[in-house]
């Protein structure tokens, strides 16, 4: 039975030239979704490439799975979080991986997700089903004080204390359920007033981050992309806000200085020399081209962030 899970991969051009498959090349692909980039990773590195494959979404692997049946016995993939890649895919032995992070069109289209505000369907924003979390239940039990910091801290929501004390208060009549009751309570309290995003867009990424621990799988992710990779591989990151965006930078300019501070602020004279770990192949994050954007807007917020692994760290 065929797959409705059908995602379309953004920026597969760069992705190729910063991962540059050939034959013999063994890339990670940690988000796989429905295999766009894998399948195209895998037909420019025949007869001989190998990928490993993962996504928390078992949708998103049975589609996969389909997707690259041709290229059987060239692949493994595994339901699960890119953070645990390390644990299965032996250490030094990649040439490439993939991190393309973020929402998948499939998710935010099917209502019974929960993901988007743009039709009704449950509280929900799981990734993975099989974990017990839910947005609803997130919403419905977590302190004022908690939502605010949430909603401030992993999207800046501006609003952040007064949409949380009304859930607060809102809460108290009737339960959280679904996606529609959230966005109409949010913009009733913050009403658009002209804006072009919806006044739900932030606390709706601000609880889908959170309901799958998005950040701490990011930052555990990264670490492990580094142990997977043979010198000379590259790490390649598509990032689709600010907050994630960040945090891969941030990654890759501490792995790529030629130094490090031994008074914990950044003064000259405590500077002291070491080997870099990565190469930054690119100074700045790449920007979709205007002809993707205009046929795909949803990859108008991609930015693609390029590393190098430069040498194997002790404990490898």
């Amino acid at each position: 039975m065929a797959s409705n899970f059908v995602h379309r991969p953004v920026m597969m051009a760069e992705v190729l030239a910063a991962l540059r498959p050939q034959a013999g090349s063994r890339v990670a692909d940690g988000t796989i979704g429905g295999a766009g980039h894998a399948a195209a990773i895998l037909a420019a590195s025949s007869p001989s490439g190998w990928l490993y494959g993962c996504d928390r979404d078992g949708a998103a692997v049975e589609a996969a799975r389909e997707r690259l049946a041709q290229y059987a016995g060239r692949y493994e993939i595994r339901q699960g979080n890119f953070a645990e890649l390390a644990k299965w895919v032996p250490p030094g032995s990649c040439d490439g991986v993939l991190l393309d992070l973020g929402v998948s069109s499939p998710q935010l289209d099917e209502p019974e997700r929960g993901f988007s505000f743009q039709q009704d369907g449950p509280l929900d924003m799981r990734m993975d089903r099989r974990q017990a979390g839910t947005a609803a239940e997130l919403v419905n039990s977590a302190s004022a004080e908690e939502l605010a910091t949430l909603f401030w801290e992993l999207a800046g929501e501006q609003d952040s204390r007064r949409l949380a004390r009304a859930i607060a208060r809102e809460r108290k009549q009737r339960r959280f359920e679904t996606t529609r009751q959230l966005a109409e309570l949010i913009e009733r309290v913050s009403p658009r007033r002209g804006r072009k995003a919806h006044p739900a867009t932030k606390v709706f990424q601000a609880l889908r981050l959170a309901v799958n621990e998005e950040i701490s799988s990011l930052e555990s992710g990264l670490a492990g992309a580094l142990r997977i990779l043979k010198r000379g591989g590259r790490l390649a990151v598509l990032t689709f806000h600010s907050v994630e965006d960040r945090i891969v930078k941030d990654f890759g300019r501490e792995r790529a200085r030629d130094y490090t501070f031994t008074g914990g602020v950044d003064v000259p004279e405590l500077r002291e020399p070491r080997a870099p770990e990565l190469k930054l192949v690119t100074r700045k994050a790449i920007q979709p081209s205007a002809a993707e954007v205009a046929e795909n807007p949803r990859s108008r917020s991609a930015q693609l962030r390029v590393f190098e692994k430069l040498r194997t760290v002790i404990g490898e």
